[in-house]
């Protein structure tokens, strides 16, 4: 395995000194690393991996160094428009050094299998060459210096792919701390005990979903009025609108997170302009990528309120204990909506946290008998 400092430290001494990305739970160690010993202007965590290559570009064109962007694999679909538009050898040729995590390439979640199937392919189809990092640190640091002399040879971009288990454990040192009581399984059991009965839900990806589904299990109750978001991260809100505008008279709950809200902001702007009168989004902001680490994001520094009802959202409130969100909950009115609720809490979940045990397909099919009702 590679020590997430050595690692570092090659790339500081070959320049390499820039870096940004959107955390992956494979990279969570070197990322955390790189949180610890570099500076904010040197390390900014992106909203989504396409800002990222473009942060990349700009750095690159001030600098004329090589910057590094790291991602989960299923980012890639973030990154292609930039990677093909931007920084390709046919259009700006910028180079890059790209860290993949290779989720997917073995026993993993469904949509992580797929990824993992066709991450090869697609950097093969965008013609970014690309090896798979070894996890020895003397044969690592050899592939490295190939990589490194590479785009400075082609002024292009190159991937490197990692595989799990390729860098030794580090944690986080530089941890944000609240006073925040509720953790977002508590919010979230909060949620559930307010419904009456026939609402339906959208959970964002990662946490969020695997909470709510055994949530449910505990109290013995159907999966089918839950649409759990295994991947798509940042399209939970979108989905929910689908959703929202054609069946009106069933009221749609969205949970987002600080994370996913941030990657995809834009789709605010779309939800107030279609107004449905039956959305609730509701924000569980923790201000880090928990599930895949623990960096930081900058929601705590925004006013997510207050960019929802510039957005036209009909009511928007921040919350941040229990009696707060159940009162907000309750105070929710037939003029609400669009509504959204900000619900500040602390960071951590349990170790015996389970995933899913209803296949994504049977999730929709049952979602969608419900809907159908």
């Amino acid at each position: 395995m590679i020590k997430p400092s050595h690692f570092y430290n090659f790339l500081i001494k070959k320049n390499i000194s820039f870096f940004t990305g959107v955390p992956d739970s494979l990279l969570k160690d070197i990322c955390a690393y790189i949180t610890d010993n570099t500076s904010a202007q040197n390390h900014i965590i992106a909203a989504n991996e396409g800002n990222a290559i473009a942060l990349a570009a700009g750095y690159h064109m001030a600098t004329n160094k090589i910057p590094m962007v790291y991602m989960q694999n299923s980012g890639i679909g973030n990154a292609v428009n930039p990677l093909l538009s931007l920084t390709d050898e046919e259009v700006y040729k910028i180079p890059l050094l790209m860290m993949i995590g290779w989720r997917g390439e073995k026993k993993d979640e469904p949509q992580h299998i797929k990824q993992g199937k066709v991450t090869a392919d697609l950097l093969d189809a965008m013609k970014i060459p690309y090896l798979i990092l070894d996890d020895d640190e003397q044969k690592a640091q050899i592939q490295l210096e190939e990589v490194i002399l590479k785009i400075n040879e082609t002024n292009t971009a190159f991937a490197i792919i990692i595989r799990k288990g390729t860098f030794e454990k580090y944690s986080i040192k530089n941890k944000l701390e609240t006073n925040y009581s509720l953790l977002r399984e508590d919010a979230i059991k909060i949620i559930v005990n307010q419904l009456s009965g026939d609402e339906l839900i959208v959970s964002t990806t990662g946490k969020t979903s695997r909470e709510l589904f055994e949530y449910r299990v505990e109290k013995n109750q159907k999966h089918n009025a839950d649409f759990l978001t295994v991947g798509s991260m940042g399209h939970a809100s979108q989905i929910a609108l689908g959703i929202a505008l054609n069946k009106p008279n069933r009221k749609i709950i969205c949970i987002d997170g600080d994370g996913a809200l941030l990657m995809q902001m834009g789709g605010l702007s779309i939800i107030g302009a279609q107004s449905p009168k039956n959305l609730l989004h509701i924000v569980i902001n923790n201000g880090a990528h928990e599930s895949v680490g623990g960096q930081p994001t900058v929601a705590f520094g925004l006013d997510i309120p207050q960019i929802a009802i510039a957005n036209k959202y009909k009511s928007a409130v921040q919350v941040a204990n229990a009696q707060e969100l159940e009162l907000a909950l309750k105070k929710l009115t037939e003029n609400s909506y669009p509504a959204l609720i900000e619900i500040l809490t602390k960071t951590g979940s349990r170790d015996n946290l389970g995933r899913p045990t209803i296949k994504p397909v049977d999730n929709k099919t049952n979602f969608m008998q419900n809907l159908a009702q």
